[in-house]
Protein backbone atom coordinates (compact mmCIF):
# COMPACT_ATOMS: atom_id res chain seq x y z
CA UNK A 1 0.00 0.00 0.00
CA UNK A 2 2.67 2.90 0.66
CA UNK A 3 2.30 5.46 3.75
CA UNK A 4 1.17 8.42 2.58
CA UNK A 5 4.14 10.89 2.61
CA UNK A 6 2.80 14.10 1.09
CA UNK A 7 -0.76 15.33 0.51
CA UNK A 8 -2.22 18.28 -1.66
CA UNK A 9 -5.01 20.07 -0.07
CA UNK A 10 -7.28 22.43 -1.86
CA UNK A 11 -10.89 22.71 -1.36
CA UNK A 12 -13.80 25.46 -1.87
CA UNK A 13 -16.08 23.73 0.76
CA UNK A 14 -13.86 23.65 3.69
CA UNK A 15 -15.94 21.70 6.45
CA UNK A 16 -14.23 19.38 8.24
CA UNK A 17 -10.65 19.88 6.54
CA UNK A 18 -8.91 21.45 9.42
CA UNK A 19 -9.50 17.86 11.77
CA UNK A 20 -7.80 16.00 8.62
CA UNK A 21 -5.00 18.28 7.96
CA UNK A 22 -4.21 17.45 11.64
CA UNK A 23 -4.46 14.16 11.83
CA UNK A 24 -2.52 14.43 8.72
CA UNK A 25 0.53 16.32 10.38
CA UNK A 26 -0.10 14.14 13.18
CA UNK A 27 0.99 11.20 10.58
CA UNK A 28 3.88 12.82 9.37
CA UNK A 29 2.52 13.81 6.58
CA UNK A 30 3.97 16.67 4.21
CA UNK A 31 1.28 18.68 2.92
CA UNK A 32 1.17 21.19 0.21
CA UNK A 33 -1.78 23.74 -0.24
CA UNK A 34 -3.65 26.88 -2.02
CA UNK A 35 -4.92 30.21 -1.16
CA UNK A 36 -7.56 30.40 1.23
CA UNK A 37 -7.23 26.85 1.99
CA UNK A 38 -3.45 27.58 3.01
CA UNK A 39 -4.73 30.66 5.12
CA UNK A 40 -6.93 28.44 6.88
CA UNK A 41 -5.15 25.82 7.70
CA UNK A 42 -2.26 28.16 8.78
CA UNK A 43 -4.10 30.33 11.50
CA UNK A 44 -5.45 26.79 12.99
CA UNK A 45 -1.53 25.61 13.43
CA UNK A 46 -1.47 23.27 10.60
CA UNK A 47 2.06 23.43 9.02
CA UNK A 48 2.23 23.41 5.26
CA UNK A 49 3.78 24.69 1.92
CA UNK A 50 2.63 26.65 -0.27
CA UNK A 51 1.90 25.30 -3.66
CA UNK A 52 3.89 28.17 -5.08
CA UNK A 53 6.75 27.74 -3.13
CA UNK A 54 7.17 23.95 -4.44
CA UNK A 55 6.42 24.70 -8.11
CA UNK A 56 8.52 27.88 -8.16
CA UNK A 57 5.10 29.41 -10.31
CA UNK A 58 3.18 32.16 -8.35
CA UNK A 59 -0.38 31.85 -8.36
CA UNK A 60 -1.52 33.86 -11.38
CA UNK A 61 -4.67 35.22 -12.87
CA UNK A 62 -6.47 36.13 -9.82
CA UNK A 63 -5.87 32.47 -8.80
CA UNK A 64 -7.17 31.01 -12.21
CA UNK A 65 -3.25 29.21 -12.13
CA UNK A 66 -2.50 27.31 -9.01
CA UNK A 67 -2.06 23.80 -9.48
CA UNK A 68 -1.87 23.25 -13.89
CA UNK A 69 2.13 22.95 -13.11
CA UNK A 70 4.25 19.88 -14.36
CA UNK A 71 5.64 19.17 -10.81
CA UNK A 72 2.54 18.92 -9.71
CA UNK A 73 0.55 16.68 -12.42
CA UNK A 74 3.76 14.48 -12.68
CA UNK A 75 3.68 14.12 -8.62
CA UNK A 76 -0.03 12.68 -9.56
CA UNK A 77 0.43 10.19 -12.64
CA UNK A 78 4.04 8.76 -11.87
CA UNK A 79 3.50 5.35 -11.57
CA UNK A 80 5.72 4.39 -8.29
CA UNK A 81 6.69 0.81 -9.86
CA UNK A 82 7.65 1.99 -12.71
CA UNK A 83 11.35 2.98 -12.93
CA UNK A 84 11.84 5.36 -15.73
CA UNK A 85 8.42 7.68 -14.26
CA UNK A 86 10.77 7.50 -11.26
CA UNK A 87 13.97 8.64 -12.96
CA UNK A 88 12.72 11.10 -14.99
CA UNK A 89 10.66 12.21 -11.33
CA UNK A 90 14.11 12.33 -10.06
CA UNK A 91 15.96 14.67 -12.94
CA UNK A 92 12.76 17.19 -13.10
CA UNK A 93 13.11 17.34 -8.93
CA UNK A 94 9.20 16.18 -8.65
CA UNK A 95 7.80 14.83 -5.21
CA UNK A 96 5.41 12.42 -5.31
CA UNK A 97 1.89 13.30 -4.46
CA UNK A 98 0.35 10.55 -2.12
CA UNK A 99 -3.13 12.25 -1.58
CA UNK A 100 -5.36 14.62 -2.82
CA UNK A 101 -7.74 16.55 -0.89
CA UNK A 102 -9.97 18.32 -3.38
CA UNK A 103 -13.43 19.62 -4.03
CA UNK A 104 -14.83 21.96 -7.00
CA UNK A 105 -15.82 25.04 -6.92
CA UNK A 106 -19.77 25.50 -5.98
CA UNK A 107 -20.66 25.94 -9.85
CA UNK A 108 -24.57 24.24 -9.02
CA UNK A 109 -24.73 26.24 -5.79
CA UNK A 110 -24.11 29.40 -7.94
CA UNK A 111 -26.57 28.89 -10.68
CA UNK A 112 -29.11 28.02 -7.92
CA UNK A 113 -28.82 32.14 -7.14
CA UNK A 114 -31.71 33.38 -9.44
CA UNK A 115 -29.59 36.17 -9.01
CA UNK A 116 -26.61 34.64 -10.40
CA UNK A 117 -25.08 36.19 -13.67
CA UNK A 118 -23.60 34.38 -16.79
CA UNK A 119 -20.00 36.09 -15.73
CA UNK A 120 -20.47 34.76 -12.47
CA UNK A 121 -21.68 30.72 -13.44
CA UNK A 122 -18.52 30.65 -15.46
CA UNK A 123 -15.97 31.80 -13.13
CA UNK A 124 -17.29 29.27 -10.74
CA UNK A 125 -16.14 26.53 -13.70
CA UNK A 126 -12.99 25.04 -11.75
CA UNK A 127 -10.29 23.76 -14.07
CA UNK A 128 -7.20 23.01 -11.76
CA UNK A 129 -9.74 20.64 -9.40
CA UNK A 130 -11.28 18.66 -11.89
CA UNK A 131 -7.56 17.98 -13.22
CA UNK A 132 -6.29 16.82 -10.11
CA UNK A 133 -9.24 15.08 -9.49
CA UNK A 134 -8.95 12.94 -12.32
CA UNK A 135 -5.06 13.05 -12.67
CA UNK A 136 -4.93 11.24 -9.01
CA UNK A 137 -7.90 9.16 -9.66
CA UNK A 138 -6.19 7.54 -12.81
CA UNK A 139 -3.30 6.69 -10.56
CA UNK A 140 -5.46 5.35 -7.40
CA UNK A 141 -3.22 2.11 -6.94
CA UNK A 142 -0.55 5.13 -5.76
CA UNK A 143 -2.63 8.33 -4.93
CA UNK A 144 -5.53 8.64 -2.58
CA UNK A 145 -8.16 11.70 -3.71
CA UNK A 146 -11.15 12.23 -1.46
CA UNK A 147 -13.50 14.76 -3.37
CA UNK A 148 -16.68 14.62 -0.46
CA UNK A 149 -15.87 15.81 3.07
CA UNK A 150 -18.38 13.09 4.17
CA UNK A 151 -15.58 11.05 3.87
CA UNK A 152 -12.98 12.70 5.47
CA UNK A 153 -13.87 10.88 9.26
CA UNK A 154 -13.78 7.33 7.84
CA UNK A 155 -10.27 8.07 6.19
CA UNK A 156 -8.67 9.15 8.75
CA UNK A 157 -9.96 6.70 11.36
CA UNK A 158 -8.49 4.03 8.86
CA UNK A 159 -5.11 6.52 8.47
CA UNK A 160 -4.52 5.88 12.02
CA UNK A 161 -5.09 2.53 12.15
CA UNK A 162 -3.03 1.84 9.57
CA UNK A 163 -0.25 3.83 10.36
CA UNK A 164 -0.67 6.15 7.46
CA UNK A 165 -1.69 4.03 5.01
CA UNK A 166 -5.03 3.48 2.83
CA UNK A 167 -6.16 0.01 1.49
CA UNK A 168 -5.99 -0.66 -2.12
CA UNK A 169 -10.04 -1.14 -1.74
CA UNK A 170 -10.28 2.04 -0.12
CA UNK A 171 -8.32 3.88 -2.76
CA UNK A 172 -10.36 2.36 -5.57
CA UNK A 173 -13.60 3.27 -3.83
CA UNK A 174 -12.39 6.66 -3.70
CA UNK A 175 -11.28 6.47 -7.46
CA UNK A 176 -15.04 5.56 -8.62
CA UNK A 177 -16.40 8.31 -6.75
CA UNK A 178 -14.04 10.76 -7.87
CA UNK A 179 -15.48 9.94 -11.30
CA UNK A 180 -18.72 9.92 -10.72
CA UNK A 181 -18.02 13.34 -9.13
CA UNK A 182 -16.61 15.09 -12.09
CA UNK A 183 -18.83 13.64 -14.46
CA UNK A 184 -21.77 15.19 -12.76
CA UNK A 185 -20.12 18.27 -12.32
CA UNK A 186 -19.55 18.07 -16.22
CA UNK A 187 -23.39 17.39 -16.65
CA UNK A 188 -24.91 20.53 -14.65
CA UNK A 189 -22.12 22.60 -16.63
CA UNK A 190 -23.64 21.55 -19.79
CA UNK A 191 -27.27 21.24 -18.84
CA UNK A 192 -26.77 25.25 -18.04
CA UNK A 193 -24.85 26.20 -21.21
CA UNK A 194 -27.62 24.32 -22.73
CA UNK A 195 -29.84 27.31 -21.50
CA UNK A 196 -28.19 30.12 -22.47
CA UNK A 197 -28.76 32.17 -25.66
CA UNK A 198 -27.06 34.79 -27.51
CA UNK A 199 -28.60 38.09 -27.39
CA UNK A 200 -26.20 39.83 -29.89
CA UNK A 201 -23.02 39.52 -28.22
CA UNK A 202 -24.60 38.85 -24.78
CA UNK A 203 -25.20 35.47 -23.24
CA UNK A 204 -28.63 35.58 -21.78
CA UNK A 205 -29.92 32.20 -19.47
CA UNK A 206 -33.09 31.23 -20.53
Amino acid sequence: MGKIQRALISVSNKKGVVDLAKILQKLGVQILSTGGTARLLKENGVSLTLVSEYTKSPEMLGGRVKTLHPKIHAGLLARRDNPEHMRQMAEQDCLPIDLVVVNLYPFEQTIANKESTFAQAVENIDIGGPTMLRAAAKNFQDVAVIVDPADYKTISQELEQNHGEISYATKFSLMKKTYAHTAHYDKVITEYLQRVRLEGDKPVVC
